[in-house]
């Protein structure tokens, strides 16, 4: 053996010299554990890259954490194995995208592994990416600023309090639809970027603000890029490895972009900010605004975000201070707030009111456009037999089949079971028994009957099922080559089109019905949403409001646009039911095939965490999951509940440790902290 060369020990791979012997590697898997292994046989394993390794019986794929020529103590002395072979030419992360998927590992209760695989794009190698398009390289030009937007803009620009060391700097632009907030986020980028930093621009979902990454995309053109779900895994790492190498400076995308691994950041933006898709409902179970957060905590960064309608939780930060609230108050394109009418449904023939229908009517005339909004898609939803009562159910899941006329089928919207729908009552026979209850296609098909010369189009995850068939929808509508456009949140929230001046809402009351303690602030934050896709650039706008319960509180300060009124009234019933963000949660579900498992592991971790719980701090549960069966699993649910994170997380930390010695196999437990859905 040459000089170059050395032996870490006896029957250890020769490793020449330079290069580390001993790799430590996480998982995608539910371990918070370090494994350590011998470098790969071609020596070029290193931190920050991905390599294939023996696990148990398996190869898995698994992301370099760490390297040396020292075996970690408690390592010395067992038999290692070596890596197969490494991924990567060249690292795909660093110090910082392993500080925080430890921080995430910590504070969301999962392992190391799977944190960094919600990071990092899976594709083996990188192929065609996708940037935006490069031959709009020329900014787009800049609108004149209103005095609230270069209030807004001056706010966001002035140096940090260098004695403030409570956190990040933190706004919050609140404002109308329609009151300029995106230029203020791109002029706040576009000084970022001037100061030589970077930028990230998160979206809710990138199919639903493709509007935006265009702009972005005119006003920055190469010097920006998009990551999102619909590009292939190659185009993702692609990107990954282009916004790494420093050749992309502001980064596009909804919350999986909040990882960026881009250099010198200066500015993180939240639009829409109160929108329910910047929770994981995957493992790690992150919230892309807490991972903000911290994210500007590490690097020094700002934080800024948006929302004509805050989430419950940054309303009360801004009222305590610790973000600071800039105001936009009005339309700057022509427009003015429409008139919002809540109308009853109670005696209607038909799923739209005399009402909504004057109301088409007079926008066909006036050559302007329609939107129609309903948040379930399908025809119908619910079969009930009047004679014997008989419900039909999904097989898999407890929760009835949605009936879709263009398919012929029944259903089910979680497990996707279908079935043809019965022609009587399966169990008396009775010819009374059909389905009830309104949906996207029963609307199209009233609103085709009754407006036979409208040019109709229906947007929902039915109709827009082939790739890039929404935005084309939206192009046309946009073009005004549709007169009404009817859809689910798909044409809520995002979309600025000049030629609407109605919405309807349809049905408003669908998401109070929901068993979970945001409901009413779902539910509020639609109908204003949806209501500023109206008159955005013209005085004349109108929404009509259908609702069963035309006097509730939620509805009519809806209909008044009354945010602050909703949010006293709402933030007074939490504080006294002890809900967030007056408290925090951590939740517990337990699945399994089989019922009595999932209520025994439920009960075992009942009986483990209850007496961990420091004073100040409750458990409620176990109980049944609001839908208790989804896709043949039996659902199990407890929640940990105090005034602040730490007592819970401690007890949470605890009882997994003690969990996990002697877990049952056959049930699958899932963490989430600071849950947003109970379902």
């Amino acid at each position: 053996m040459t000089k170059a060369e050395k032996k870490s020990r006896e029957g250890d791979p020769v490793i020449p010299a330079g290069v580390p012997a001993y790799l430590d590697l996480v998982f995608d898997l539910p371990l918070n554990q370090v494994f350590t292994y011998h470098i790969d046989p071609k020596g070029l394993g290193a931190k920050g890259k991905r390599a294939m390794a023996p696990f148990g019986k398996r190869e898995l794929l698994g992301y370099i954490i760490g390297a040396g020529d020292a075996l970690p103590k408690g390592v010395a002395g067992k038999t290692l194995k070596a890596v197969r072979r490494v991924v990567d030419r060249d690292p795909l992360f660093d110090d910082e995208n392993i500080a925080l998927a430890e921080w995430m590992a910590a504070y969301y209760l999962c392992g190391t592994g799977e944190a960094l695989a919600a990071m990092i794009p899976s594709g083996r190698r990188p192929g065609e990416y996708a940037s935006l398009e490069e031959e709009e390289e020329i900014a787009a030009e800049a609108p004149v600023l209103s005095g609230e937007q270069e209030r807004a803009l001056t706010a966001i620009g002035a140096p940090a309090n260098k004695g403030d060391r409570s956190g990040p700097a933190m706004f919050y632009l609140y404002g109308i639809t329609g009151s300029g907030k995106t230029e203020v986020f791109l002029r706040a980028a576009e000084a970022v970027l001037n100061e030589g930093k970077s930028v990230i621009y998160l979206v809710p979902e990138i199919s639903l603000t493709h509007q935006t990454a265009e702009t972005i995309a005119k006003r920055f053109g190469s010097a920006a890029a998009t990551i999102h779900s619909g590009l292939s895994p190659g185009a993702r790492l692609s990107e990954w490895v282009r916004i790494r190498n420093g050749e992309v400076r502001i980064v596009a995308g909804p919350r999986s972009a909040a990882f960026a691994p881009l250099r010198n950041l200066g500015l993180i933006i939240i639009d829409e900010e109160h929108d329910g898709s910047y929770k994981s409902s995957n493992t790690p179970r992150y919230h892309a605004r807490q991972v903000a957060m911290r994210r500007c905590s590490l690097t020094g960064a700002k934080l800024v975000m948006g929302s004509a309608t805050p989430s419950a939780e940054a309303w009360k930060l801004m009222g305590d201070g610790i973000i600071h609230r800039l105001d936009l108050t009005r339309r700057l394109s022509g427009g003015s707030p429409p008139e919002i009418l809540p109308v009853s449904l109670e005696g209607s023939e038909g799923c739209l009111t005399r009402e909504l229908k004057e109301e088409i009517r007079l926008t066909a005339r006036m050559s302007r456009q329609t939107i129609l909004f309903l948040n379930r898609r399908g025809f119908a939803y619910y079969y009930h037999c009047p004679a014997c009562g008989f419900e039909l159910t999904c097989r898999r899941c407890s929760v009835s089949l949605t009936y879709h006329k263009s398919r012929g089928r029944a259903v089910c919207h979680y497990c996707g079971y279908s079935t043809s729908p019965p022609a009587h009552c399966p169990e008396c026979g009775s010819l009374e028994a059909g389905f009830t209850g309104i949906g996207t296609e029963m609307i199209e098909e009233e609103v085709r009957r009754t407006f036979p010369d409208l040019r109709i189009r229906r947007a929902d995850a039915d109709s827009t099922a082939r790739k890039g068939s929404l935005r084309e929808t939206l192009e046309a509508f946009k073009a005004g080559e549709i007169d009404l456009l009817l859809g689910t949140q798909m044409v809520a929230k995002g979309l600025n089109f000049p030629g609407v001046r109605l919405v309807g809402v349809v049905l408003a009351d669908t998401g109070l019905q929901i068993p979970d303690f945001r409901a009413a602030e779902r539910t509020f934050s639609l109908i204003v949403q949806v209501a500023g896709r109206a008159g955005r650039y013209f005085p004349d706008g109108k929404v009509i409001v259908q609702t069963l319960r035309p006097r509730d509180p939620i509805i009519l300060r809806a209909c008044s646009l009354d945010v602050a009124g909703f949010f006293a009234a709402e933030l007074a019933q939490r504080k006294l039911l002890n809900f967030p963000p007056y408290t925090r949660l951590i939740r517990f579900t337990f699945r399994s095939r089989e019922a009595d498992r999932a209520e025994a592991a439920a009960g075992h971790m009942a009986d483990i965490a209850g007496p961990l719980l420091p004073e100040g701090t409750e458990m409620l549960g176990p109980v049944e999951c609001p839908i208790g069966i989804i896709a043949g699993n039996h659902r199990r649910q407890i929640i940990l509940r105090g005034s602040s994170m730490g007592p819970i997380h401690g007890t949470a930390r605890s009882a997994l440790a003690r969990y996990e010695q002697d877990r049952d196999a056959k049930v699958y437990l899932e963490v989430d902290v600071d849950p947003v859905s109970f379902l």
